[in-house]
């Protein structure tokens, strides 16, 4: 998908130069890495906050969420 996206000069400079050593053309690649990244990133930190919080649910807390969590799984996609 295309979009537009405003960065200061001088990281457009960055990138292209990052690009050009890369050999590509552009620098939608290094963009996209950078997003993978950055989501990786806060992923682990959700799941590192999940775990610091392991035995402070109540037993119906933890029932509760466990349904939750079943309901999401439940309508997650999946390939077919």
């Amino acid at each position: 998908m295309r979009t537009t996206v405003e960065i200061p000069e001088e990281q457009r400079a960055d990138l292209a130069a990052l690009a050009a050593r890369r050999g590509l053309r552009g620098y939608s690649t290094l963009v996209q890495e950078a997003i993978d990244l950055y989501l990786a990133e806060k992923e682990g930190d959700r799941l590192q906050t999940a775990l610091a919080l392991r035995g402070t649910l109540t037993g119906e807390q933890a029932e509760e969420l466990e349904r939750r969590i079943d309901r999401a799984w439940r309508t997650w996609p999946t390939a077919s």
